[in-house]
């Protein structure tokens, strides 16, 4: 390293200290034996999360979490496929709305969204539950699946769609044995990324839930009694969880690109 790299090595440094560290600390005092998660650090000790693995509560909300988080991507990832599908396959009036339309939320803060869906379901008579949490979550993530699939349907799909047609694929083989498998990379991208987002999502499901509740809003009614280090080994959990998610997804596109 010479002088005209350093200020570049600080910079990256100072960056990535300032954006991991309080993860670290998180992580570490997730270690922590005694009861108050403040230094002097006395483990390491897997007792918190002992006593993390045998809270029913944590253990049901991480299982709603899971169940929310892979059936809205699976849904979100399904919608976002076919309404890509249909914008670049053919010709509907005003596509362009309908894009502009399809993508909005994407700039739309949760906070309004998650308002928006409770005085919905409110007005129908829809209670709260885990299904409520699916249809925000779907709300949220179809938008991002869409962008994601509908940037990667070029001439190259369009040339074997054809020419299964004119070998006779009706449209719904030409979709499933077509089109879905030469874009799994972006669908496997929509789905993962759909579930990290739900995974970490909380402003909705605290709006749309009641009695069963996902894993970041029981997090948070821990908290409101104080830091303990059972919430920092539950908050290292679901950090190793994020990451494993990204990772995967960031695996599968480098592996697209060296392609």
């Amino acid at each position: 390293m010479n002088i005209r790299t350093l200020p570049a090595a600080l910079y990256v440094l100072l960056l990535y200290g300032f954006i991991f560290l309080p993860v670290l600390v998180l992580v570490l005092f997730s270690f922590q034996e005694s009861r108050l998660p403040v230094p002097p650090f006395d483990g390491p000790s897997l007792a918190w999360y002992r006593a993390m693995l045998a809270d029913d509560r944590l253990m049901d909300a991480l299982v709603n979490s899971v169940l929310v988080g892979v059936v809205s991507s699976l849904v979100a990832v399904t919608l976002g496929f076919l309404a890509a599908y249909a914008l670049a396959r053919h010709r509907l009036p005003l596509a362009g709305l309908l894009r502009g339309l399809l993508t909005a939320p994407l700039t739309i803060s949760y906070l309004i969204i998650g308002m928006g869906l409770l005085i919905t379901f409110n007005s129908l008579g829809v209670p709260k539950s885990l299904w409520t949490i699916g249809i925000g979550h779907v709300v949220i993530n179809l938008p991002l699946c869409f962008a994601i699939v509908y940037s990667q349907m070029g001439a190259q799909q369009a040339h074997a769609e054809r020419a299964a047609r004119d070998l006779g694929a009706r449209e719904w083989q030409v979709i499933v044995l077509i089109t879905a498998p030469m874009l799994w990379p972006a669908l496997f991208a929509s789905f993962f990324l759909s579930l990290t987002f739900s995974w970490d999502e909380f402003i909705i499901a605290f709006l749309v839930s009641r009695f069963d509740v996902t894993l970041p809003v029981e997090i948070w009614s821990m908290l409101r009694s104080g830091l303990n280090p059972k919430t920092n080994a539950i908050g290292s959990f679901v950090f190793v969880i994020s990451f494993l998610f990204v990772l995967l997804l960031d695996l599968v596109v480098l592996r697209k690109r060296a392609a």
